[in-house]
């Protein structure tokens, strides 16, 4: 039993570790490929090829002044932030980073948390995220703020609507909410009778669930709770030192932990081609499979970065168009069509 508590220990820091790196380093990254997209250079001062950067980046957030308005509301202006930077790392618990590793005859996996509701609990712990925002827009006092923090929950909950409908289509197919059972059913496993990924089956699903990903994580061009020139800043506006740098990593740690979603929903998570036809060591395949699924996850993060810096933002009624009048439609009808081919093939 202590073994197993240090094992989840140790698994715990890890990828909360990791998830903090590939935040930290995602701010690098986007100003990289905004730099190579406008013909630019880049962080180049701060170690070889600006790799330090960010770290100078988090020491500036730490030095700062911190400003608290005189007029705001002073608990719920320091609360905003930690909602939402404690709610963005949460999610990443039941996500599966890879399959069953053994270590002294005992099988680990790892995943911090399967629980056979794992979809639930993420839609759960996302939809608490939205009170950081509107909670810390409300609380600063400022028209500007609170604007934002308006355009935030509407988003949110237009989008999620069409999040879930489109989800609801896998599960029908898959049979499960487990992510666990989801990734290994698409590497042939769970007594699955197919060895394809989901994306092939769910395509439609897979673009409403990525163009919703966008707009829960207010990424360009769905970032209208941001929109610095019509709103200064948005939702945080009046927010300074790491106040204002919670909330700009947990928009990090949730494309990131999207894209992990995008890649275990869809994109096989863990699982590559041909990995059982290799006749290798099984926790050589789980370490290859580990390192696949954070390729698929850069992938979809480089994804998120070229979209910003490709596409305009959208005017609010186009956002909200697209959210009710076209997602949500679309949605219910992939699932009744997905509904209809489970009927017809069974």
């Amino acid at each position: 039993m202590s073994t197993f508590l240090i094992y989840k220990l140790a698994l715990v820091l890890a990828v909360f570790g990791i998830t903090l790196l590939v935040a930290m380093y995602s701010t690098y990254l986007e100003r990289k490929v905004a730099a190579f997209m406008q013909d630019r250079v880049g962080p180049d001062r701060a170690g070889p090829f600006g790799i330090l950067q960010p770290l100078a980046d988090g020491v500036k957030m730490f030095m700062k002044e911190e400003i608290i308005p005189n007029v705001s509301n002073k608990f719920l202006f320091i609360v905003g932030p930690c909602i939402a930077m404690i709610t963005a790392i949460m999610a990443g618990v039941v996500i599966p980073w890879g399959n069953t590793i053994t270590i002294g005859g005992e099988t680990y996996t790892l995943q911090i948390a399967d629980i056979n509701i794992g979809i639930l609990y993420v839609f759960g712990v996302v939809s608490i995220g939205v009170y950081g925002i509107m909670i810390g827009g409300w609380a600063s006092n400022n028209k500007y703020s609170l604007l934002g923090a308006i355009r935030a929950s509407a988003q949110m909950i237009s989008y999620e609507l069409a999040m879930g409908l489109s989800i609801i289509a896998l599960i029908m197919l898959t049979g499960t909410l487990s992510l666990r059972e989801i990734a290994l059913m698409q590497g042939g496993g769970v007594g699955s009778d197919w060895n394809m990924w989901n994306v092939v089956y769910q395509p439609v699903g897979f673009l409403m669930f990525i163009i919703c990903a966008f707009a829960e994580c207010n990424r360009m061009p769905f970032d209208l709770p941001e929109s610095e020139t019509e709103l200064v800043g948005g939702y945080h506006t009046e927010y300074s030192s790491m106040k204002l740098g919670f909330y700009l990593f947990a928009e990090y740690i949730n494309m990131f932990t999207s894209s992990a979603l995008m890649a275990t929903l869809y994109f096989g998570g863990f699982n590559f081609p041909f990995q059982n036809d290799l006749g290798l060591d099984p926790n050589l395949v789980t370490i290859l499979g580990t390192v696949a699924f954070f390729l698929k996850i850069g992938f979809f993060i480089f994804f998120f970065m070229w979209v910003r810096w490709t596409l305009p933002r959208f005017r609010y009624d186009q956002l909200m168009n697209l959210g009710w009048k076209i997602l949500i439609p679309l949605a219910i009808a992939n699932v009744a069509i997905t509904g209809l081919v489970k009927i017809l093939v069974k």
